[in-house]
């Protein structure tokens, strides 16, 4: 072999292996992606099936039901509502009306299967992508709500 031919197949091999290792890196982050949406994301089937992803909101007062360590409660973003079961301690600062984030599985039977579940921190925080849904909701909210009073004023 030629030593042209010897560097072209070096070089080949180098390129080959270095792909290889992009195609890996990459397989490996998308299956360890997990997104964030919103219960009304949820509820309009936005969210994937089978796969984990996040759900967050506000947990909604009195919707809390404890059995030793499993948990249901009620996440709202103040457009919809989705029913949240979990298994295990809750975070301290898990509290009616504050801010979650829960990460788990869509269920058949639509509720959401949780297997961690993360509280804000403290007064005045609350995950970035729990307030654009909240703001999301409460401007949807807001329109539907001018379209029904124009609608009914007609």
């Amino acid at each position: 072999m030629k030593p042209r031919h010897k560097r072209l197949a070096i070089i080949g091999g180098i390129v080959g292996a270095v792909a290889v290792a992009a195609g890996l890196v990459l397989n490996a982050f998308q299956s360890n992606l997990v997104f964030f949406y919103s219960p009304s994301q949820v509820l309009a089937k936005e969210a994937p099936m089978g796969r984990t992803f996040r759900v967050g909101g506000l947990v909604k007062p009195g919707s809390v039901q404890r059995n030793g360590t499993e948990v249901q409660f009620a996440v709202t973003d103040t457009a919809q509502t989705i029913v949240v079961k979990y298994t295990g301690i809750l975070p301290d600062l898990f509290q009616q009306g504050k801010g979650v984030v829960a990460q788990g599985r869509l269920g058949d039977d639509g509720v959401f299967i949780a297997h961690d579940v993360l509280a804000k921190h403290d007064e005045n925080y609350m995950p970035p992508e729990v307030a654009e849904a909240l703001k999301h909701a409460q401007t949807t909210n807001e329109k539907l709500a001018d379209s029904v009073v124009s609608g009914d004023a007609q």
